[in-house]
């Protein structure tokens, strides 16, 4: 399954993006466990809310940490993030 570029990206309604005191870090929870993530990858999921495509996302995070250039790893990020059902698209 392929990310497509110019549909929305959401977050799972079946996982669950939070803080975690105790690890001191973003986190995915799910049923059968959690996931630990970066800075950089818990900033590209809280963007996923429906309302942005990947051009969005890309363009909002590069002028928040003033930098260019992320678009080749932010997709990445998703491609893998759409592969284990983080996201989804409709």
């Amino acid at each position: 399954m392929a990310l497509d570029p110019d549909l929305p990206i959401r977050f799972s309604p079946m996982h669950r993006l939070q803080w975690e005191e105790a690890q001191q870090k973003d986190v995915i929870l799910y049923p059968e466990g959690m996931v630990e993530l970066n800075q950089s990858s818990a900033e590209i999921l809280k963007l996923c809310d429906g309302s942005r495509n990947l051009e969005q996302i890309v363009t909002e995070l590069e002028a928040k940490f003033a930098a260019t250039g992320l678009k080749d790893d932010i997709l990445g990020f998703l491609q893998v993030a759409l592969q284990n059902g983080w996201i989804q698209q409709s």
